[in-house]
């Protein structure tokens, strides 16, 4: 579907990768992987004619619908959240419109004979069997089942784009992709701005999708949920291994092992032989045994050993002051955003030492929260720091809060004091950023880049407190498990707002649960608190009804109530379709039976077609029938509408 072939690309004198070759067959799910700037969204470009390659070719058939969500989005709509979604469907809404031109056309016409109006009808039916073969009598429930399951509410859908953050926008721009239903989805780091429920939403989503996926993610688990295939990118190279990101690292690891064994053998043979050749060459009695040796050596097959990228952080948080007992105490906590009330009464203390993960659906006020604590944002009741508490943040939005025309050493050597000037090299050293590349600007950062440039100011201050919101957004495999070990040794509390799941799994020992303006307080790490709620994976708790109190059977009940209500509006529009297709099937046999009964009246054209009679009584009764089944449709919708009321 997709080949790839002899693929290379260079920037300068630097060689991203070289003869690249795979292919990307139908229903392929395919992970690809590798170290922030291996070429993993450059080749995406490729695909997309973005982006030229040095040499070589992706060769892509016309017919071949792409989908394809950047790591990074400009949007510039200017519509409701719900129109800009339906421009998915422009071409069937375009396909809608000329079905209605038509009929109108015809409607006015009488002469039935004519070429014009056989090649009216030939359009209409044309028209109409594309439009319900590309679903065009779903649009709006299509439309809405994708909104929500991103995580979108129903009231959301006529509120204007441009009151939504840059996430929300992404999910928007992520919506109308997976509705046109391309051949094939390329996604570049999709779960980045996406919460828990909505990430097993789309787990779900791809597995089940019928088209071809290659999917960029530094997010394990959604990778093994979700993909079949690796193609890793390392150091200029490209390895297909027909399985899973976990089952890859293993199989990695063992073609490796495989592959220096198979070296190391061959090493020793060749050593030995060359050793041989030295010792006789000159030797007249073995001169017959070292030619022999010559043309052994010549002939052998030399083993390549693939050059393992060590590259990687190196993070070692400075030791901390200690803290009082209690780092964060709050009593009756409230935040409102006008009438909006983000969460309410909330009650926590957060002990020194301890490291504590803020989990839950976006919006539900995780970020706020962590912000009250670090900047004291306005609120209501009582939050207290504790003794001696010195808190280092990142934030969420860190890469986009950087002054884009300074260098990486100028962001750095901007807040660096005292001893620590001298040692900035060495700082930004542990984070990947040597020679050159602290004389980079901030603008031309990948987003791997940026997240480990604003982790590495926190290495600026002993904190004893670090606030981390979505730490892993952009960091690529290895840079996640450096981080994770460094924050598994520092001593201080941590506070991590995170929807990677492999990531928080045995790093943290404490849930904090946002939900329905309410924080709930779970002990244990993140698999002991899906045990408890008997889920298989981090989905929120929302979906599942509560009974335990009055005002959760009401939540329940007003839910449930909802989701009757959608259904009766999925029945509705289902049988609505099903009539309007039935009224435009009587329409055309009426306009058959007319043509047909006026060449009844002529004998030439009876004397010419002996089964006329015949026709037209089948065309009478494929009419009755017709009318009969728009009469059925009709009294199914009225008990539908009855059933409803009730």
């Amino acid at each position: 579907m997709i080949s790839v072939d002899q693929l290379t690309v260079e920037f300068g004198g630097f060689q991203l990768f070289n003869d690249v070759s795979f292919m990307v067959n139908p229903k392929d799910r395919i992970g690809l992987v590798g170290k922030n700037g291996s070429g993993k969204s450059t080749l995406l470009k490729i695909f997309m004619r973005l982006q030229s390659p040095t040499k070589g070719r992706v060769t892509i058939p016309d017919k071949i619908r792409i989908g394809y969500l950047p790591q990074h989005m400009i949007c510039t709509d200017n519509n409701s959240v719900f129109e800009e979604a339906r421009e998915a469907f422009s071409e069937v809404l375009k396909l809608d419109k000329t079905i209605k031109e038509i009929n109108i056309q015809l409607s006015s016409r009488t002469d039935y004979e004519s070429a014009e109006y056989l090649k009216l009808i030939h359009d209409l039916t044309e028209a109409s069997d594309r439009y319900q073969m590309m679903g065009g009598g779903a649009i709006d429930a299509d439309i809405e089942q994708t909104l929500l399951g991103l995580g979108f509410q129903t009231k959301d859908f006529t509120r204007q784009t441009a009151e939504f953050s840059g996430g929300w926008r992404m999910r928007i721009e992520l919506a109308k992709i997976i509705l046109q239903k391309p051949d094939v989805l390329l996604l570049d780091e999709p779960t980045n701005h996406l919460d828990i429920e909505a990430i097993q939403w789309f787990e779900d989503f791809l597995i089940a999708y019928p088209g071809a996926v290659v999917l960029i993610s530094h997010d394990r688990t959604f990778l093994d949920n979700v993909t079949k295939r690796t193609v890793e990118l390392s150091l200029g190279k490209a390895y297909d291994y027909n399985v899973p990101y976990s089952k890859y690292v293993v199989l990695r690891k063992e073609r490796r092992e495989q592959q220096m064994s198979a070296y190391r053998n061959q090493q020793k043979m060749i050593g030995e032989t060359e050793e041989f050749i030295e010792r006789f060459r000159y030797k007249a009695t073995k001169a017959v045994q070292v030619q022999s040796r010559i043309k052994q050596l010549d002939k052998i097959d030399r083993i390549e050993v693939d050059e393992e990228d060590l590259a990687s952080m190196n993070i070692k948080f400075p030791p901390a002051p200690r803290s009082g007992d209690v780092a964060i105490t709050a009593r009756g906590l409230t935040k409102n955003y006008g009438d909006l009330t983000v969460f309410k009464d909330v009650d926590l203390t957060i002990h020194r030492g301890e490291k504590v993960a803020f989990v839950g659906r976006n919006g539900e006020g995780k970020t706020t929260l962590s912000k009250i604590i670090v900047e004291n944002l306005e609120h209501t009741g009582s939050l207290k720091v504790g003794h001696n508490v010195s808190i280092g943040y990142f934030a969420q939005n860190q890469d986009e809060i950087m002054n884009e025309n300074k260098t990486v050493f100028q962001t750095i050597d901007d807040i660096a004091v005292g001893d620590v000037r001298t040692k900035i090299r060495d700082i930004l050293g542990a984070f990947l950023f040597s020679g050159d590349d602290i004389d980079k600007k901030i603008k031309v950062l990948s987003g791997g880049e940026r997240s480990r440039l604003a982790m590495a100011k926190l290495l600026l201050q002993p904190y004893n407190l670090l606030v981390l919101d979505e730490p892993t957004n952009h960091l690529d495999m290895r840079s996640k498990d450096i981080l994770k070990n460094a924050l598994l040794d520092f001593k201080g509390t941590l506070i991590l707002v995170s929807h990677d799941r492999e990531f928080l799994d045995g790093l943290v020992d404490k849930i904090y649960e946002f939900r329905n303006q309410n924080v709930k307080e779970h002990l244990g790490g993140i698999f002991e608190f899906l045990q408890k709620r008997k889920l298989e994976n981090l989905k929120e708790l929302e979906r599942k009804a509560q009974q335990s109190s009055g005002k959760e059977k009401k939540e329940s009940d007003n839910k449930l109530a909802y989701i009757e209500k959608k259904e009766f509006d999925k029945q509705i529009r289902k049988v609505e379709n099903t009539i309007k297709t039935c009224e435009l099937k009587v329409s055309q046999l009426e306009i058959d039976l007319e043509k047909m009964g006026q060449q009844l009246s002529d004998p030439i054209i009876i004397a010419q077609k002996p089964t006329l009679f015949k026709d037209y009584d089948l065309l009478k009764q494929q009419l009755e029938n017709e009318m009969k089944t728009w009469e059925q449709l009709h009294e199914e919708l009225e008990k539908i509408l009855l059933e409803k009321e009730k």
